[in-house]
């Protein structure tokens, strides 16, 4: 008997690699949701563009008999969704209305959702591995880390009143390796990284690979509950940037919320202050749940990915000149600093 799969988010690299994975098996009907069209070759997935903030998502969900709905349209960069307001909306408003269709139709049986590590903020009082039973030590405030943290409520909620479905909340790390762009990779790839004095950040990542694998994993067999999903090593920020070969400049903890408004001006990069601590104070999970439910171990460690980003980054993406202006105000900051 064919299981019908709708899988939200499939015009983006993630989204698009899973669910071709997932529709190479002929027992398995595949429809692809997003707003635009794909970006990716989706293979033998049969896209629908609609937009999951409209109820329109609620027709296709019952006219298909859609039984599994694994939900990763999560917008992490402003930019992406045409600024915070409308990153809000859609991460937002967009997982409720999904989730409203979901509790309605009849045939809906299983949610997969993709979160992020994101949502244990960051703060130098953090454990030095999250388990998914832990909470964030300081409650994250702004963008991405704010908006995962709703969407997993939502999530709780409809498993409270939709017991018979299995509800699975997956807490990837951070993406890494060829080709991956996201915030992480832009900040790592800039000519000159600012980075908070004093501080060397612990990074833990996930190569797409092993979360195409782990979405797959619980896309086919029932793995009700929440788990922490990323690489078992961490890699300090120093370590990072030197795999990346890219010099750093130290900036005072309280310059920092000044150099990123410098950074967003010139276009060079818009990165909230929840992910500015978590690139100051950095972050790691407790892995061992997810390996010890499904035993599958990521092929590839934190350094690995970030190795293999390395291999293929294309250097010289960012003007010289933009460049130069934004070091030429850092240090004019500085200077000012050191005189007052």
């Amino acid at each position: 008997m064919t299981q019908v799969v709708l899988v939200t988010g499939v015009s983006r690299d993630l989204g698009a690699r899973f669910a071709r994975s997932l529709a190479a098996d002929d027992s398995v009907e595949v429809i692809g949701v997003d707003v635009s069209p794909p970006r990716h070759d989706l293979g033998r997935v049969d896209f629908v563009r609609a937009d999951i903030r409209n109820p329109v998502i609620g027709k296709v969900i019952r006219s298909r008999g859609v039984e599994t709905v694994v939900h990763m349209a999560i917008v992490a960069n402003p930019g992406n969704a045409g600024g915070r307001s409308s990153m809000k909306e859609i991460n937002v408003i967009g997982t409720m209305q999904l989730l409203a269709a979901c509790q309605k139709a009849e045939s809906f049986r299983k949610l997969v959702v993709q979160s992020s590590v994101s949502v244990y903020g960051a703060s130098p009082r953090d454990p030095v591995k999250f388990t998914e039973d832990m909470s964030p030590r300081v409650q994250p405030r702004t963008g991405f880390a704010k908006d995962s943290l709703e969407i997993e409520s939502y999530v709780r909620g409809l498993g409270r009143r939709r017991p018979d479905v299995a509800v699975t909340t997956l807490r990837l790390a951070n993406l890494m390796g060829a080709g991956v762009d996201s915030q992480m990779t832009r900040f790592l790839s800039l000519p000159v990284v600012p980075r908070v004095m004093g501080f060397d950040a612990r990074m833990q990542f996930l190569h797409p690979t092993d979360a195409v694998a782990a979405l797959l994993e619980v896309a086919r067999v029932d793995r009700p509950g929440t788990y922490n999903v990323g690489a078992p090593d961490v890699v300090s920020l120093t370590q990072a940037l030197r795999l990346m070969g890219r010099p750093a400049v130290g900036v005072p903890i309280q310059l920092a919320p000044l150099i990123t408004a410098m950074l967003r001006q010139s276009r060079l990069g818009d990165w909230s202050s929840d992910q500015i601590a978590a690139l100051t104070y950095g972050r790691a999970m407790d892995t061992s749940r997810f390996v010890t439910a499904t035993g599958l171990k990521p092929r590839y460690t934190s350094r690995e990915a970030v190795e293999e980003f390395v291999s293929v980054a294309s250097p010289g993406l960012i003007s010289r000149e933009r460049v130069d202006g934004v070091l030429t105000g850092v240090t004019n900051v500085l200077e000012s600093g050191r005189r007052g």
